[in-house]
């Protein structure tokens, strides 16, 4: 398990929460947030290649927003190695997720970099 005081993590919490919250109201969001949203069609749009028999509209929302935090990090800071985000975002599904999460967090971001 990740080291809860590792500010990366604590980080990647803070925006797959607002990433979460946006989905039912507006708000405020951490400008990074602001940043992820605005790459929001190249994010879906990998999202749905990766998964096309589970539609956008129809992923768990705190899987989505896991999911958008993780494709946003994969395709365009590209700042971590792949498997160092793969493995976070595994860890965010186990604790924001539900009990099928991980393995499915894992497996569309598997088909994205094997892209």
């Amino acid at each position: 398990m990740k080291n809860p005081l590792d500010p990366r993590h604590k980080n990647r919490e803070k925006l797959v929460e607002d990433l979460f919250k946006i989905e039912f109201h507006k708000q405020r969001v951490l400008p990074e947030t602001k940043i992820i949203l605005s790459h929001l069609v190249l994010i879906d749009k990998a999202i749905e290649k990766s998964a096309p028999e589970f539609p956008i509209a129809k992923i768990n929302r705190a899987d989505l927003a896991i999911l958008r935090l993780a494709v946003y990090e994969l395709l365009i800071v590209k700042k971590e190695p792949p498997k160092v985000i793969i493995d976070e975002a595994v860890e965010l599904a186990k604790e924001y997720g539900g009990e099928t999460s991980p393995s499915f967090i894992n497996g569309v971001l598997g088909n994205i970099i094997k892209v």
